[in-house]
């Protein structure tokens, strides 16, 4: 069973000798395979929360638990992917992939099944031997992606991962992502500033409010999903225009925009 845990969470900057309180109270549980995204205005610690799951950074106050046990420091159990593509510039898709795989100890034979597999799943096909520079950059996102699964993480970490990405293929990965999570069920906890993308992507939606950040809401997509048959549909503008995800969207958005005019006085 592999979960995530906040349990009342606080955590203070300090800049300029002053303290800063960014996030404030937070308790939150990611069940075994869940999918969980994150969405809050700028600045109210999202990225700062997947940071402490990850052993990056540690809370002021407060523990963070992943499998029930608290985090210390970085682990192999635990994958993440930036923003940031943070491929190596000098391997190829490949031997990007195969990089985790080796400190990992294992066969020649079976790494290279394990490589096989993701590229197949990432529709990679064809690129195993191209460097970074040769891809675009929703290419380099899925090199980062299957070399992430490849490693089978407990727990997959994901900050932004399409925000530098232009809008089509955000999109494309978005869809992307939905079938390697339904076909590969981790334990993920996405950061996001795109509503649609979270209502799309995840199981339930944190919505925070501005800093100090604290959970102000949490949605429940996945009954509303299942029921509503959204996976029926394959491309994500299908899903866009059904009723229950226009009023699941609309419902954070207004949520989000409170928070906006709360920081603005």
């Amino acid at each position: 069973m592999s979960t995530i845990e906040f349990k009342n969470v606080t955590r203070v900057f300090k800049r300029d000798n002053k303290d800063f309180l960014t996030i404030d109270g937070f308790d939150l549980k990611v069940n075994d395979q869940e999918f969980v995204a994150i969405v809050g205005p700028s600045g109210c610690g999202k990225t700062t929360c997947m940071r402490m799951v990850a052993g990056l950074e540690f809370p002021s106050t407060g523990d963070v638990l992943v499998s029930d046990k608290i985090v210390k420091s970085p682990g192999p159990e635990r994958a993440v992917v930036f923003q940031a593509f943070a491929l190596f510039p000098w391997k190829s898709v490949y031997d990007n992939i195969d990089f985790g795989l080796r400190a990992k100890n294992l066969p020649k034979e079976k790494r290279h099944e394990i490589i096989t597999h993701y590229i197949g799943l990432m529709n990679l096909k064809g690129y195993e031997s191209a460097y970074p520079h040769q891809l675009s950059g929703g290419m380099q996102q899925r090199v980062a992606i299957a070399r992430a699964y490849a490693l089978d993480p407990d727990v997959l970490l994901m900050d932004e991962p399409f925000g530098a990405l232009d809008a089509q293929t955000r999109v494309v990965m978005q869809e992307e992502l939905v079938k390697l999570a339904r076909k590969n069920p981790r334990t993920v906890l996405f950061i996001t500033h795109a509503v649609e993308e979270a209502v799309y992507l995840a199981d339930r939606v944190v919505v925070m409010t501005s800093r100090p950040g604290k959970i102000k809401e949490i949605l429940d997509i996945k009954s509303i999903r299942e029921s509503d048959g959204w996976d029926k549909h394959p491309r994500i503008e299908d899903v866009m225009d059904l009723a229950s995800f226009v009023h699941l969207r609309t419902r954070i958005w207004k949520s989000l925009r409170e928070e906006h005019g709360s920081a603005d006085h």
